[in-house]
């Protein structure tokens, strides 16, 4: 069976590292500040997405066919964490890109 979800949010991380590390070439990754600015999304998402996904009171529901079923701190699907990665990490990716081309100019 196909987990639309997670593969959707697995690729799209493998694919934002794979964008970084062979076509952008930002450095992104090897800049602190960029870790500590996703300890602050994680540090963020977890209670916001542990109360949306909560199985006792959920107000996102995910199709079980859809995710792993595999939930980490306070009910949240571990695909979300995945997705987190790939949205905030792409963005900053092109944030920097667009910064750099300034730079240059």
């Amino acid at each position: 069976m196909v987990r639309e979800y997670l593969l959707a949010a697995a690729v799209a991380a493998v694919l934002t590292v794979l964008w970084e590390l062979l076509v952008l070439r930002t450095g992104l990754f090897k800049r602190p500040a960029y870790w500590i600015t996703m300890g602050v999304v994680f540090a963020f998402q977890v209670p916001v997405d542990g109360w949306l996904t909560k199985l006792s009171a959920p107000i996102v529901v995910y199709a079980p066919w859809a995710i792993s079923g595999t939930r980490a701190p306070w009910d949240i699907p571990v695909e979300d964490f995945l997705f987190g990665f790939a949205m905030i990490t792409a963005t900053l990716l092109l944030w920097q890109r667009h910064r750099d081309r300034e730079v240059a100019s």
